[in-house]
């Protein structure tokens, strides 16, 4: 593992610091300001999650017909393009006075962070890697926990001390003045795969060069879907709502920020073990545990009364954000090859990122009509261990296509 670092440290650590940044656009930062998003903007539950959802499907349908460009063009440019915008991005959210306005610097937000660096980062991964392609992945999915343990405390106290919008400020400044130039230097040399012979681009299923329109014709794409909203739409919500969660158990979010650690902690434990896994057995032996830890997770916090409980749960929780972020960066390339990657990638992560924008939109709406969300998250529970019993013939299914 260490010469594999030692050998592979620029290429990596341009990874992990795209998904790191990608955190500025990801719910659970933004969701830290929604309480004074709220008060500032005049909105209500159901009318923060429904801008929330309208500008996060606009970024979504944005990145579809653009995420292909990670084919086309060098990702030394992309990147530090991609991190100027988002660094607009912030600073609109400081000076933003409308609602409009709001919606648009969201939309920006969710584009340039959930949205192109993460899809940047695990394209790069997939194409690069293919022997440790899950390490390889594993390792770069490593930013997204860092931060989550790193950057809420910190939001937190800057929020408490400067101000919401001075917070974003500097969330400015940090992108533009050292995230983009930090991608430049990363990103400015390629890597052709190692662990067979050659270094052009790998063929999937059948030997087959799959384009985007194929792959999604292909039966495995469809039968996956679900499994593909559930990580994104639980994941966004179960944070999107912590205020909420807050005020209907009587916690407070002082209390509730360890639950950051725990998740970002089994995230981690998980992310590797799924990539060692993965490598190891194939990519589809996962599909059927995937998301039971969530529906555990998300179960529990239905009858929880001290707030221990919601450590506990998002600590489940996170296993699952760990797997799933080591398998689909394994399983796309394995199954569609790597030529047409990024543009694939950009469906796969489309369909994520739609999940995320469904959900504070639809939860916000229940909550509003009387339904808390702790009693939502009773029947989140029970989809994905529905859905897990599915995964296995899915799993099966594969796994006889792959050794064909």
């Amino acid at each position: 593992m260490l010469t594999f670092l030692r050998e592979n440290l620029r290429w990596l650590a341009g990874g992990v610091l795209l998904t790191f940044a990608s955190a500025f656009g990801q719910t659970w930062f933004i969701s830290l300001f929604a309480g004074a998003i709220k008060d500032e903007y005049g909105l209500s539950d159901g009318g923060w999650g429904s801008l929330y959802t309208v500008a996060t499907l606009a970024s979504a349908a944005l990145l579809f017909s653009r995420g292909s460009v990670v084919d086309t063009m060098r990702l030394s440019r992309l990147a530090p393009a991609i991190a100027t915008g988002f660094a607009l991005a912030a600073l609109g959210m400081a000076v933003a006075r409308d609602v409009w306005l709001l919606g648009l610097c969201i939309f920006l937000l969710r584009f340039c962070g959930q949205g192109m660096f993460s899809h940047i980062a695990m394209t790069a991964m997939g194409r690069w890697f293919e022997a440790r392609r899950g390490q390889a992945v594993a390792i770069t999915s490593l930013g997204h926990p860092a931060s989550e343990i790193v950057i809420p405390l910190l939001a937190v106290l800057a929020i408490a001390g400067i101000g919401w919008r001075p917070t974003w400020i500097g969330v400015a400044v940090l992108l533009l003045l050292v995230v983009a130039p930090l991608l430049w230097l990363l990103l400015s040399e390629g890597r052709a795969p190692e662990g067979v012979e050659g270094g052009g681009a790998r063929p999937g299923l059948m030997g087959r060069q799959w384009s985007r329109r194929d792959a999604a014709r292909h039966w495995l794409l469809p039968a996956l879907l679900p499994m593909l909203l559930t990580p994104g739409f639980i994941g966004t919500v179960v944070f999107f709502q912590q205020v909420h969660v807050a005020d209907v158990k009587g916690w407070t979010l002082v209390g509730m920020a360890p639950a950051y650690s725990a998740y970002a902690t089994s995230a981690v434990a998980a992310s590797f073990a799924a990539g060692w896994a993965a490598d190891r057995f194939g990519a589809q032996t996962l599909l059927p545990v995937l998301l039971l830890p969530m529906g555990l997770g998300i179960a529990l916090i239905w009858p929880a009364e001290e707030v221990v409980a919601w450590h506990v749960a998002l600590g489940v929780i996170g296993i699952t954000q760990g797997m799933a972020g080591a398998l689909w960066g394994v399983l796309l390339p394995v199954a569609y090859g790597t030529r047409h990657l990024g543009a694939i990638r950009s469906l796969a992560t489309t369909i994520m990122v739609v999940s995320t924008a469904i959900g504070p939109g639809l939860t916000g709406i229940l909550i509003d009509a009387g339904i808390d969300f702790p009693t939502q998250c009773l029947f989140m529970g029970a989809w994905c261990v529905a859905l897990s019993l599915g995964a296995v013939m899915i799993a099966r299914r594969l796994t006889r296509e792959l050794t064909a």
